[in-house]
């Protein structure tokens, strides 16, 4: 990693703890998936000296059953370290939430097809952060996936995520449902006042009844 690149990981990991992880928290992570950025989720360690549950934005593919998580700053990572002293982890991924095992990829042949995959998913923030591999051959992708380590988890249940019942991702439907509802009434209440007659049956007043003389 050349320190050319430390400015902008340092960005994408202040904008992923301030803004990312809150949202994950609401249930919008939905909102931040795209061909571009990739997906986001946050995962929950045991600090190695504290105890405390430890959280960590990061950028994610899933492979085989398995969730995969790439070190972009090295063994050096937090969260990497508690998850090597204690692999009993969590995954709060954009719509659900799992508990798993997190193992180190050490295999060479399945480290670097699986690192290739993981950048890929992870678009221009993981070309740019942690190389574009696209045109790299394997010695240089091995090169890359021996300094950025990664993670498999594999699931071992599913727990009550944001979007459960009592979740607060429902809440957060709620709140958009009920905005939505007021939008579409708002613009039939509009439209009743442009038309000065009920919406949706424009052009459809009866003909005047021609006056007639009583016999």
């Amino acid at each position: 990693m050349s320190a050319a690149l430390m400015p902008l990981r340092r960005a994408f990991g202040v904008l992923n703890r301030r803004f990312a992880v809150p949202l994950l928290h609401l249930g919008g992570g939905p909102l931040l998936a795209t061909p571009v950025a990739g997906s986001i989720l946050v995962l929950r360690t045991t600090g190695r000296t504290s105890g405390r549950v430890r959280e960590a934005p990061l950028g994610y593919a899933v492979i085989g059953g398995r969730v995969v998580v790439v070190a972009g700053y090295g063994r050096g990572a937090h969260w990497f370290r508690n998850a090597l002293a204690d692999p009993r982890v969590e995954v709060l991924l954009p719509g659900a939430l799992l508990a798993g095992r997190a193992d180190e990829l050490t295999d060479p042949v399945e480290r670097r097809e699986t690192f290739r995959t993981v950048i890929a998913s992870m678009g221009v923030v993981g070309r740019l952060t942690l190389g574009d591999v696209a045109g790299k051959g394997d010695a240089e992708v091995d090169v890359l996936a021996e300094a950025f380590p990664m993670l498999a988890i594999t699931p071992t249940a599913v727990l009550p995520g944001p979007f459960d019942p009592g979740g607060t991702g429902t809440y957060l439907n709620l709140v958009g449902s009920a905005i939505l509802g007021a939008a579409v009434a708002a613009v039939a209440v509009a439209r009743l006042r442009r038309d000065g007659r009920p919406a949706g049956i424009a052009g459809s007043r009866r003909p005047a009844r021609p006056w007639t003389t009583p016999h």
